[in-house]
């Protein structure tokens, strides 16, 4: 049977749990790029911290061994799109998160419009509709290199497959027109009587005179 394997987390959770800023940004990034837990944005984020932990470890050494660990992790960002053919070891350093949000497997199915949405790309990948190079790939969070990113495309055996799905139809119209922008709310103020009412509106209604009291005749 051989030697079972240990399994280890390949993210490591925040420090702080309750950071505002932090849990602001990640709400963000949720409904941008459609994940299902915070779990894919630290997995992202921890394959960018090693990377980054390497290029400032490999600066100061020199050797044979260091080099040959230079042209690695400058070779491996480079398939991923990640850094230019010219780039060193200074530019790994400015590589943000959503650089490397924008090469998982379900931005790239969005971006190529074979989906709607982002979460439309994610259950296609996850429902096996989606293929590279003819292989299926259920892990949305799969980093697509360079070399495969002209080889994503429907499964064969996909109704997805025919250009004339009703849902490859809506995902044509959807990269046809533009995008509208979105109408900003406008704050809400207190009121004095302790209420709350959005700037801009009076919700006051049309001010009415009150009548005046009608006299009773005398008898």
């Amino acid at each position: 049977m051989g030697d079972p394997k240990k399994h280890r987390k390949k993210y490591t959770t925040p420090g702080h749990p309750w950071q505002r800023a932090r849990i602001d940004e990640e709400r963000v990034l949720m409904d941008e790029y459609g994940f299902k837990n915070k779990k894919e944005i630290w997995k992202m984020n921890s394959f960018l911290r090693g990377a980054t932990a390497q290029a400032k470890k490999l600066v100061t050494l020199s050797g044979a061994q260091a080099d040959k660990e230079k042209n690695l992790l400058l070779s491996r960002l480079r398939r991923y799109g990640l850094l230019s053919q010219e780039a060193g070891l200074a530019d790994i350093l400015s590589i943000s998160l959503r650089d490397v949000l924008e090469r998982r497997f379900q931005t790239q199915v969005y971006k190529k419009g074979l989906a709607t949405s982002m979460n439309q790309a994610r259950q296609f990948i996850t429902h096996e509709h989606v293929c590279i190079g003819g292989k299926v790939v259920t892990s949305p969070s799969y980093l697509i290199p360079l070399s495969e990113e002209t080889q994503i495309t429907f499964r064969n055996n996909s109704k997805l497959n025919d250009p004339e799905h009703p849902e490859r139809v809506a995902a044509k119209k959807a990269s046809e027109e533009p995008k509208k922008e979105k109408k900003k709310k406008l704050p809400e103020k207190d009121d004095k009587r302790g209420g709350r009412f959005r700037q801009g509106k009076d919700r006051s209604g049309p001010s009415r005179k009150p009548e005046p009291a009608k006299k009773k005749s005398d008898k």
